[in-house]
């Protein structure tokens, strides 16, 4: 089992970062303007409610871009489905948990993530 790597800033800070080992600088994708409206394939009013709580947090923390977007509603419409499926009285399949945490854990929304996701800009 690999370890991940420790984030270059926390080895300046310990004084263990070498030039020769740092990565390449992050790509910098456009953030969009404002907060955006749900797209409108969204599947459910569930996938709605979670984009329009969703997307001003990641806005407001620099975290949305215009490339994210399309992974943000994805994330969204699997949510929908999700509580779609657990008020019907039935559990989603553990694939659907599992895509829903990766897609979580890219957004940086589980406590795991938070460290590991950076925001975009100043």
């Amino acid at each position: 089992m690999s370890r991940s790597k420790k984030p270059h800033n926390l080895k300046v800070v310990a004084g263990t970062a070498r030039p020769d080992r740092v990565g390449p600088p992050p790509v910098d994708l456009p953030l969009v303007s404002g907060v955006p409206s749900p797209p409108d394939w969204l599947p459910n009013a569930h996938a709605i409610r979670e984009w329009d709580r969703l997307a001003p947090i990641l806005h407001a923390n620099k975290l949305l871009t215009e490339a994210g977007l399309p992974t943000l509603g994805m994330l969204c419409a699997l949510h929908g489905k999700i509580v779609q499926l657990y008020a019907a009285g039935e559990a989603p399949v553990a694939s659907m948990v599992a895509q829903h945490r990766a897609l979580s854990n890219d957004f940086g929304l589980t406590p795991v993530a938070q460290g590991k996701v950076r925001p975009n800009g100043d």
